[in-house]
């Protein structure tokens, strides 16, 4: 089995935010491969899906971002599954919006939730998914990402949430290698 993190803020206040984008990419997932309900689990929402006859273990931690890691090590150690089969899936404001970069492994790049993940696992080697969010437009980063996307990004946005789902089954089914070759753009390299 493989775990899928999509990192976000709980709650109605936070959900068409720019940091949550990650549960965004789940609930997408979940709308193209639907799955039973989820369930709370793993200090999280849980679900557990079938892609191309390959389990897929979805995880929305429903702790603040900054505290994504105690979801993330409860799912890993439960399941007991290595670092290789583990993708985490957040915004990146170093990308402009639409555009998507994949990583095997990598520093937490100044991002709360990776470095909670990083953490928690005492490692950096796991994969990730960066959604770019564009940079910010405001004095406070903070402000920025806990903003709602504006109109003009939204069909950007939409865009990029279908060819993320796409990004996440080609990892589930071909690995990490396949899928940075097909979904990094060569300006993202």
């Amino acid at each position: 089995m493989k775990l899928v993190v999509g990192l976000g803020n709980p709650g109605p206040r936070y959900a068409q935010t720019r940091h949550n984008v990650g549960f965004m990419v789940i609930d997408q997932i979940l709308r193209l491969c639907p799955g039973p309900k989820q369930q709370e689990k793993f200090a999280g929402l849980f679900n557990r899906i079938f892609i191309d006859e390959q389990p897929l273990a979805l995880l929305k931690p429903t702790t603040s971002m900054n505290l994504s890691g105690i979801a993330v090590a409860q799912a890993m150690s439960f399941y007991k599954l290595p670092l290789e089969n583990l993708l985490v899936i957040t915004d990146d404001m170093a990308l402009p919006p639409g555009k998507l970069r994949l990583r095997r492994c990598g520093s937490p790049g100044g991002h709360n939730g990776l470095a909670s993940i990083s953490s928690h696992l005492a490692s950096e080697n796991f994969s990730r998914l960066r959604v770019g969010i564009g940079p910010p437009n405001l004095p406070d980063p903070a402000d920025y990402v806990l903003a709602e996307f504006s109109d003009q990004q939204w069909p950007s946005i939409a865009a990029v949430l279908d060819r993320a789902a796409q990004a996440v089954r080609c990892w589930a089914c071909d690995g990490i290698d396949v899928v940075m070759n097909r979904f990094n753009a060569p300006e993202e390299l």
